[in-house]
C-alpha cells in the first residue's frame, strides 16, 4: 500500500494502530524530499499536494500535548509543550545545515537542504521545503508547507506565511535566486518567481495589488490564482493616493508595493551575498 492510501486509511479510522507510523512515514519522506506539500506543473503553475497536507493534519489529529523540554540538568534549558507528533527536527552534521547557535527551531516535517544556513532565531515549520544555499536570517520565520528555493536570502525579520489549510490551497513560494528583505511579509499563496528582489518593508497577500512602472500593468491575486511576481523584477514599498473626495482632501494615500525596474548587472552587484559567510 502506498503512503497516500496509507494515509487514506488512517484519516478513516484516526484511533487504528497504524496511524502513527503513517505520520512518522510522511515527516521522513518530507524530510528527504521525497515529497513535498506543493509541486510545479510543466506549465510553471505551483499546486497544493492535497494527500500530504491531509497527512501533516492527520499528526495534529492523533498528537497529544507532551512536555518537549530538552535537558540541561536539574533546570531544562529549553521548555516547550508540543504536540508529540512534531517535535524538533534533530539534525546531524552529515545533513550539511548551518545552525548557529541562538534560538532556532527546525519542526520535524521540514526538509532542509545541505548547504541552508540558519541565523539565530529562527523557526522553519512542518511541511516547509528550503533548497539548497538559502540563508534563514535571524528572526526570519518560514511558515508550514511554506516553498523555498535554492540561493534565496530571507533577510532578518522576514515571514514567509503558511498555508495548510484549505487542503488545497498552495502555499507560499519563493522560488530560486529570490532576496527577500527586512521586515518583508509574504502571505496567501502569494508565488515570487525566480530572480525577483523584494525590498525592505514589502508585504505581499492575495488581495495586494502591485504596480508594475516598467510594464504599465498591475498584478492582482483572485479567488481562483495567487499573486505572482514575475521574475527578476525588483519590488520597492510605495503609495497611492485615496481617491475619495475626503481622503484626497485629507492628503492620504495607501502603501502599495511597486516594481521600479527588472534585475541587472547592477542590481546583482547591490544584492551580491558574500560567499565567505556561508
Amino acid at each position: 500500500m502506498s503512503l497516500r492510501e496509507r494515509i487514506a486509511a488512517a484519516l478513516a479510522d484516526p484511533s487504528g494502530n497504524d496511524s502513527r507510523n503513517v505520520v512518522d512515514d510522511l515527516l521522513s519522506a518530507l524530510e528527504a524530499g521525497d515529497i513535498r506539500a506543493a509541486e510545479r506543473d510543466a506549465e510553471g503553475k505551483w499546486n497544493a499536494v492535497p494527500w500530504v497536507k491531509r497527512g501533516i493534519l492527520l499528526g495534529f489529529q492523533i498528537g497529544t500535548l507532551t512536555d518537549m523540554s530538552q535537558d540541561g540538568g536539574a533546570t531544562p534549558v529549553f521548555r516547550f509543550f508540543d504536540k508529540n507528533t512534531y517535535p524538533p527536527r534533530q539534525l546531524t552534521l552529515e545533513d550539511g545545515v548551518r545552525v548557529v547557535p541562538g534560538g532556532s527551531t527546525i519542526r520535524r516535517g521540514a526538509f532542509v537542504a545541505s548547504g541552508v544556513v540558519c541565523m539565530p532565531p529562527m523557526y522553519i515549520n512542518v511541511g516547509a521545503h528550503v533548497g539548497t544555499g538559502t540563508m534563514v536570517d535571524s528572526h526570519a520565520l518560514v511558515g508550514s508547507c511554506a516553498q523555498i528555493g535554492e540561493r534565496v536570502h530571507l533577510s532578518a525579520s522576514a515571514q514567509i506565511g503558511g498555508v495548510l489549510e484549505p487542503i488545497n490551497a498552495s502555499p507560499v513560494v519563493v522560488e530560486d535566486d529570490v532576496i527577500v528583505g527586512g521586515n518583508c511579509g509574504i502571505y496567501e499563496g502569494s508565488v515570487v518567481r525566480r530572480g525577483a528582489v523584494i525590498g525592505a518593508g514589502v508585504v505581499l497577500t492575495r488581495g495586494t495589488p502591485v504596480f508594475d512602472l516598467v510594464r504599465q500593468t498591475v498584478y492582482r491575486g483572485t479567488a481562483e490564482k495567487p499573486l505572482e511576481i514575475p521574475a527578476d523584477a525588483v519590488v520597492v514599498p510605495g503609495a497611492r493616493n485615496v481617491t475619495s473626495a475626503w481622503g484626497r482632501g485629507e492628503g492620504l494615500s495607501l502603501q502599495t508595493p511597486v516594481i521600479v525596474k527588472y534585475r541587472d548587472d547592477k542590481t546583482d552587484s547591490a544584492t551580491a551575498l558574500e560567499g565567505w559567510l556561508r
